[in-house]
């Protein structure tokens, strides 16, 4: 079931509400009254109130596997310049997290998951949040079958295992783009590219959050530094 709103207390907590009565510390809100934006508690608590967003339902779906995060995702969609019209293919579906922000974008998704279990639960999270995709339960390093593809996304250990079928499935210019933790990968990966793909660019995004208050303005003491490299090539 979606999240369907966001309750935030003073102290800036926030709580994801469905349905039904809403329960915490702070007291109960009936349903009628979080529906009717009169939202305080029956001990007097003020909360503020909005309608969840997709991404609030994608980033708190069911988890299996780490997730990609946003920082990694938006530069993906945003430097592959995927579209309303684009054909994608993606393996290693995890969870589902970025297969629900490639299909949120683009005409279809065809999305590669050898793990039986992750395969179950990445569609059980797709189908609660009403996302149609094209989830195969199959291993994307025996063959890809579509043709005249604009992304191939990769977040796998052995990316170099499916160049061969790349290859053969994206368009001439097309994005093959890999998520890979470790630079030892990132090497082994760049140096099998062959000649039918021009390597782009390695990198890796950095997030820093910033305290603001008034006059008081300084970086946040955590921050959310290297989760993975992205490697990214173009089909020559």
């Amino acid at each position: 079931m979606k999240i369907k709103k966001i309750l935030i207390d003073k102290k800036e907590n926030k709580y994801y509400w469905k349905e039904g009565d809403f329960h915490s510390s702070l007291g109960k809100i009936g349903e009628k009254d979080i529906i009717s934006g009169n939202i305080k508690s029956h001990l007097g608590k003020e909360f503020i109130c909005f309608n969840a967003s997709f991404a609030d339902n994608v980033l708190n779906m069911g988890k299996g596997p780490a997730i990609m995060l946003p920082k990694d995702i938006g530069f993906i969609i945003s430097y592959s310049g995927i579209n309303e019209k684009s054909r994608i293919v993606e393996a290693g579906a995890g969870s589902g997290v970025l297969t629900a922000f490639l299909s949120n974008i683009s005409h279809d998704v065809y999305s590669y998951e050898k793990n039986e279990s992750n395969y179950n639960l990445a569609r059980k999270n797709l189908d609660e949040l009403g996302i149609k995709t094209n989830l195969k339960n199959k291993d994307i390093t025996e063959g890809i079958d579509e043709k005249d593809i604009d992304l191939i996304m990769l977040d796998l250990p052995n990316p170099w295992e499916v160049l061969k079928h790349a290859e053969k499935s994206l368009k001439s210019g097309g994005f093959l783009i890999s998520y890979l933790p470790a630079i030892t990968q990132v090497q082994k990966l760049v140096d099998s590219k062959g000649d039918n793909f021009f390597f782009d660019k390695a990198i890796e995004l950095i997030e820093r959050e910033w305290y603001v208050e008034g006059q008081k303005v300084r970086p946040k003491s955590r921050m959310i530094g290297h989760t993975g490299f992205l490697v990214i090539f173009r089909k020559i």
